[in-house]
């Protein structure tokens, strides 16, 4: 991948890649797994199959022309399987960066682009899609537990310990490091009388806030297994005892 681009062909994707695409002119991005024969399963509200003029409405038709099964989810699921060319809506197609390096994250201003934490094998990560299709992956919410969040889970099997504290979605990130960042470099204005200083230090703030909250980072993270986060997320029946995966020592560098 490029420093200032992740977008790629479609021959160049291969089953277990987590990608993306961008909604609403570039105002934010829609995440999956590619798990192969032009399939890809992702995460939506429960909303979005229920309301006609949900911008997502498109993702989750079951017309499609080409797969009779796109759009396939279980009842009261937001996990679904929808064939690529529904998923991208005509939009470009990027691959999500697994095992960067701190410095080239911190070159890509924009989140929800690559994390620092190194990816599972394909097979593990399309056996956690699939078993996430079966089973759901509990409630959406924008900044807990989004689309990222639920593609971040299937290429490292990584949760954050304790969910009320912030998903792992490097969008939601930004989203709320912005406004922070501005807001915390205010008071320095008066000692900053330069307004590109003043630009610099928000910019390397929001950078920084970003860089704290990435999966690869944080230390409040655990890796789960997929056949038990029900009971992590909270949302199943299951009474079994959680069991905690290993996680790997090398956390940068994508296998």
């Amino acid at each position: 991948m490029g420093l200032l681009t992740n977008k790629v062909g479609r021959n160049e994707i291969k089953p277990g890649d987590h990608i993306y695409t961008y909604r609403a002119v570039f105002a934010y991005s829609h995440h999956g797994i590619f798990v192969g024969g032009s399939k890809v399963v992702h995460f939506n509200r429960l909303e979005a199959f229920s309301d006609a003029d949900d911008d997502e409405m498109s993702d989750l038709s079951s017309s499609c022309p080409t797969f009779p099964d796109c759009g396939f989810k279980l009842p009261n699921s937001g996990v679904v399987l929808s064939c690529l060319d529904c998923f991208l809506r005509d939009g470009s197609l990027y691959n999500f960066d697994y095992g960067v390096s701190p410095s080239v994250f911190l070159t890509r201003v924009r989140g929800g682009t690559c994390t620092t934490a190194a990816s599972d094998p394909p097979e593990m990560i399309i056996h956690r899609a699939m078993y996430l299709l079966q089973n759901g992956f509990g409630h959406y919410n924008v900044f807990l537990n989004n689309c990222e969040d639920f593609a971040l889970y299937c290429k490292t099997g990584l949760l954050t310990a304790d969910r009320r504290g912030g998903g792992s979605s490097g969008q939601a990130s930004s989203i709320i490091g912005a406004p922070l960042a501005a807001l915390l470099s205010s008071p320095l204005k008066l000692l900053i009388p330069s307004p590109v200083g003043v630009a610099t230090l928000t910019a390397g703030m929001y950078c920084m806030n970003r860089y704290a909250t990435d999966i690869g980072v944080r230390s409040d993270v655990v890796k789960v297994a997929v056949e038990n986060l029900e009971e992590k997320l909270g949302y199943g029946n299951s009474h079994g005892r959680v069991i905690i995966e290993h996680r790997s020592l090398n956390r940068g560098t994508a296998r």
